[in-house]
């Protein structure tokens, strides 16, 4: 009987030492609805040091201004990079 009993122990520390099915990827696709998702940023008034103002935006909203503020800053510097003055 004491044989039984060992043997069904041990069978189960077994069972619940084996490894559990892999989990989710650590790194999270971005779905749809992640781009749909609104964010909100808070930004200081200019030329002060506590007002302040917030404004919200959906996050292909917010990767939209930032593609338009680099393509812009690209274009600014071309005349700075190639040399030349003024505007080109």
């Amino acid at each position: 009987m004491f044989d039984l009993f060992s043997a069904a122990l041990t069978l189960a520390v077994l069972a619940a030492a084996a490894p559990a099915a892999p989990a989710a990827p650590a790194t999270p696709t971005a779905s749809p609805d992640a781009r749909e998702r609104m964010v909100c940023k808070r930004f200081l008034e200019t030329g002060s040091l506590v007002k302040s103002y917030k404004t919200c935006k959906t996050n292909a909203e917010w990767e939209r201004e930032r593609a338009n503020i680099r393509q812009n800053n690209d274009r600014s510097n071309s005349c700075r990079i190639a040399g030349e003055g003024g505007a080109c």
